[in-house]
């Protein structure tokens, strides 16, 4: 599948995940701001309603919450609230698809906010959070391959089934989620919008990432800049070998390297190589033949240096 342009990514296209799980109208009324409120839709006190533990978003701009509740305070809240039951609690309403506007309802000091109830599974409440969010551009990249990644790790799906429900194409979901594999120190910055996951994308899989993050922010580098920066840090290390001294190195590998390539190759399934280059140093190299193959590896490099999404 091929890149997708902004027209094949629009709100209309991301609705029509919406509209399997919440019904046309809802998903309508989440897409549009002047459209008419959906059947069944009814207020409710403030206190009923709770924040979604699926949300992938963890910020929201104290700026853009005033301007909101400035909104709010004069026109009202114009969609509703999409929420579900709290099971077993009366008068308890989980946020599926709304917590922004909910918390600069609380800012806006409203007694009253319109909802709609739908009946829905975990899966579902963190597929509209995510579409509702991916919608508005409301997520960071690292939130975003959070998200995608709760919904593969926690519900069984896998990156066709995201890439067909987000309505992105599957290499963007592959190379947003490979962005997991960064430094937690990287990724903040990607988080607190430092760093661009344009600028980011460049880092995964080196070494001096951290560093070389930090000097990309300090520069105030182009993204051409930041690749250019990464691709002489990534071919420096192996300038000094030519093809000759390569075919060298495979040929004095000796009986423990080669049974160490077999053992790493068999548990990820891939073809590896390890080449010393002296002294105690070496790198180890995977070769991969489709995206899934190497989300597979970020995957497995995520689930030990990546927190998970709360």
């Amino acid at each position: 599948m091929g890149m997708m342009t902004m027209a094949d990514e629009s709100p209309s296209r991301l609705g029509r995940g919406l509209a399997a799980l919440i019904g046309d109208d809802a998903a309508f009324a989440l897409g549009d701001e002047q459209a008419p409120a959906p059947r069944g839709v009814r207020e409710v006190p403030i206190e009923f309603l709770r924040a979604n533990p699926f949300q992938p978003r963890h910020t929201f701009r104290e700026e853009e919450l005033t301007d909101l509740a400035n909104s709010i305070r004069e026109q009202g809240i114009l969609q509703p609230i999409v929420v579900r039951p709290v099971k077993d609690v009366p008068d308890a309403y989980e946020i599926v698809a709304g917590e922004r506007r909910w918390r600069a309802a609380q800012k806006a000091q409203l007694h009253q906010v319109p909802i709609l109830v739908k009946e829905l599974t975990d899966a579902q409440s963190l597929e509209i959070a995510i579409i509702e969010n991916v919608q508005r551009a409301d997520l960071n990249a690292v939130e975003e391959a959070a998200g995608y990644d709760r919904l593969m790790q926690q519900f069984d799906y896998t990156q066709d089934k995201v890439s067909k429900f987000i309505g992105k194409s599957r290499s963007h979901v592959a190379n947003t989620m490979r962005l997991l594999s960064l430094p937690v120190s990287v990724r903040n910055l990607i988080e607190e919008g430092t760093l661009t996951a344009g600028h980011a994308r460049p880092l995964i899989g080196l070494e001096r990432a951290e560093e070389l993050a930090r000097e990309i922010v300090s520069k105030k580098m182009s993204v051409r800049e930041a690749e250019a920066l990464a691709r002489k840090t990534s071919t420096g290390s192996a300038e000094p070998r030519t093809k000759g001294a390569s075919s060298t190195v495979r040929a004095e590998k000796d009986a423990d390297t080669a049974a160490l390539e077999k053992s790493i190759s068999e548990q990820l399934g891939l073809k590896v190589e390890v080449h010393h280059t002296g002294g105690e140093g070496g790198e180890v190299r995977v070769t991969y033949k489709s995206l899934e193959q190497l989300d597979e590896v970020c995957r497995r490099l995520a689930g030990r240096g990546a927190p998970r999404p709360n």
